[in-house]
């Protein structure tokens, strides 16, 4: 569900949300603002209610080459922020980015320590301590024959997101749910 909204009818449609017994509620934190994402992070933790955050409007933020923030500083303020997952690109697929440069806000979202690492736009050692990560989810035009590049890059705590238009391979429609299912488990236990 989505909750994106005026504060006051946020926090309405997140408690309606929980009345209804859904588990996942879905927040816009640029368009929404940090500090209203900040009470509905706070309510979804305290309500046990899983929070996605997806980023509409970011292109117009972090792709500009003359102005703007990078990702990964927007990243930073999400896990300050809070929330629970968030599309993170793929590398590969339609959401395309530069693969360093995601797998380094990628570690910023999820991992407890990063080390300074410029080639991955890391400029300095960040210990989050016991903030808790964003776990990422790479979506945007994938499907079954991008699983063994997705588990490489993002590796098996992360979360892949297969849309409507994914429901194609290259094998046709009624192979998809097997194809996935079986892609994943391989890939997790070939290792």
């Amino acid at each position: 569900m989505q909750l994106r909204a005026t504060c006051e009818e946020m926090m309405k449609r997140a408690i309606f949300a929980r009345e209804l017994g859904v588990p996942i509620v879905m927040h816009d934190y640029l368009t929404g603002g940090f500090t209203a994402n900040t009470s509905l992070a706070h309510y979804c933790r305290d309500n046990g209610l899983l929070l996605h955050i997806h980023r509409a409007m970011h292109a117009v933020i972090d792709r500009q080459k003359n102005h703007g923030m990078h990702f990964r500083v927007l990243a930073k303020a999400l896990r300050m922020s809070g929330g629970d997952h968030i599309h993170a690109g793929t590398v590969v697929g339609k959401l395309e980015g530069e693969r360093e440069m995601t797998l380094g806000f990628v570690d910023l979202l999820r991992d407890d320590y990063i080390e300074k690492d410029r080639s991955r736009g890391i400029f300095f050692t960040q210990d989050w301590v016991s903030m808790p990560g964003v776990l990422p989810v790479a979506s945007g035009g994938i499907h079954v024959w991008h699983m063994p590049a997705l588990t490489e890059i993002f590796g098996d705590d992360s979360v892949l997101q297969f849309g409507r238009k994914d429901f194609r391979t290259p094998l046709g429609k009624c192979t998809w749910c097997s194809s996935e299912s079986s892609s994943f488990r391989s890939m997790c236990t070939s290792s």
